[in-house]
């Protein structure tokens, strides 16, 4: 029965919906005390998963069962924050009698970064550069668990859930075909007329810049921010790198803040940004402190809320970690007495707080959940969507699909996730993405 659990889920190429994509066939299939469910949904702005708890309660917990009967986990934790109040309502109806518990964090940022939810819901301490199965966890997205429950069902991921939001019309959280132009996507939220305006994929402390808007949504698309690219947040991300090292070498004044406030080196990881950006002031350093730089998780609390020259350490760390991997240089050994920081608790990040130094209070509002069923005729859907290989194509062009059907596989002997058509067509072109252009406009 395990065994074709696991099967089915690879079979669907479901993969963690946020983040990296990591396989959930391959997370899954490993022995586990605790299963979390990650719904603290970590960046501002973003309504996906806390209304998803609310009105699919019964499928998320199903999900979580699932999941820890192919894992053997004895408990089930669901966390999210105490604003949640729909959604804690609903989950609590129907975990009544299993052995699932709710676990209320705080509204602070991070909180939703994999590690911070282990330790806040378990108390135990993921080592530096581990993962939860080191301390006996599995964690596992909202939506992820959702199309785990599709999965064994027998049907494939083929959409995605996101939130429009910002300096939009009609900010709202709807179900897309994975393909979908962001530009499309961005219409049907009201906005057409995008000059001056740049669009963030993702949240605004970890999203990326999107550099064309016919770019498609992918599996792990979480959310469109659209803003005037004056914005300050729009300003200092589109730095470019030069210009953001020369600022760190002259301006840095060693204040150490984006060290005491860096939710990594507050967990006891070995991450000093303020001693990296010494380095990069004087231009001079030891090896050590340039692999710190590993340790980044690039959360963006450094350069967008603790930093009081305005620079990016964040950025730093980033271009630091690329060079020293094309260096072939590993990351140091993790501390053996990795301990956390006894001033952890009163260094926590208000998101409240976070969205005013963000200048977003105005976007801070309402995206409600829209299960419209959207015409979309034309999606690009790229073969590599996860962490691991790119998928190999299966179909050739000129071929009918119907949504849902097979068109990439995992690569023999690789690490990867199978995709599947997401709206009934032709396929048009193969190239580093599926193309599928719908027949006589159906894609029901």
């Amino acid at each position: 029965m395990r065994e074709d659990l696991i099967q089915k889920i690879k079979e669907a190429g479901v993969v963690g919906a946020g983040g990296a994509g990591f396989p959930t066939h391959i997370k899954v299939a490993s022995n586990a005390q605790t299963v979390i469910v990650n719904g603290a949904e970590c960046e501002p702005l973003l309504r996906v998963d806390q209304q998803l708890m609310d009105v699919k309660a019964d499928k998320i917990v199903q999900g979580l069962e699932i999941v820890m009967e192919i894992t053997g986990a004895s408990e089930g934790i669901i966390a999210l924050k105490s604003k949640y109040k729909n959604a804690i309502a609903s989950l609590e109806k129907e975990i009544v009698g299993k052995n699932i518990l709710i676990k209320i964090l705080d509204d602070f940022y991070p909180a939703g970064d994999e590690q911070l939810t282990v330790y806040e819901s378990t108390g135990r301490l993921v080592p530096q550069g581990g993962i939860p199965l080191k301390v006996n966890c599995v964690v596992d997205n909202v939506e992820t668990l959702l199309n785990v429950v599709e999965a064994v069902n027998d049907k494939p991921v083929t959409h995605t859930y996101l939130t429009i939001n910002g300096e939009v019309n009609r900010p709202l959280t709807l179900k897309l075909p994975i393909g979908t132009p962001i530009i499309k996507a961005l219409e049907i939220s009201g906005y057409r007329d995008l000059e001056n305006m740049k669009v963030i994929e993702g949240g605004p402390m970890m999203g990326k810049m999107v550099e064309d808007l016919n770019q498609p949504i992918t599996k792990t698309t979480k959310g469109l921010i659209v803003l005037s690219q004056d914005h300050p947040l729009i300003r200092k991300r589109t730095l470019p790198p030069e210009k953001i090292m020369r600022q760190a070498r002259v301006s840095c004044v060693q204040c150490r803040y984006c060290t005491d406030l860096c939710p990594r080196y507050l967990l006891g990881h070995k991450i000093e940004p303020h001693k990296i950006m010494r380095m990069v002031k004087n231009l001079q350093g030891q090896e050590e402190t340039m692999k710190m730089a590993f340790a980044c998780s690039e959360c963006g609390v450094c350069e967008q809320y603790a930093c009081i020259m305005g620079l990016s350490p964040r950025s730093v760390n980033a271009m630091i970690k690329r060079e020293l991997s094309k260096l072939g240089i590993k990351p140091c050994a993790p501390p053996s007495d990795q301990t956390v920081n006894p001033m952890r608790e009163h260094r926590k990040i208000p998101v409240k707080r976070l969205i005013s130094r963000l200048g977003l209070n105005q976007y801070d509002q309402n995206a409600p959940l829209s299960e419209e069923d959207y015409p979309i005729n034309h999606v690009a859907i790229r073969l590599r969507q996860n962490v691991g290989a790119p998928s190999k194509p299966i179909v050739k062009v000129g071929q009918k699909v119907k949504k849902g059907d097979l068109i990439a596989v995992i690569p023999d002997k690789a690490f990867g996730a199978n995709l599947h058509a997401s709206i009934n067509g032709v396929i048009q072109d193969i190239t580093d993405s599926i193309i599928i252009s719908s027949i006589e406009g159906s894609d029901k």
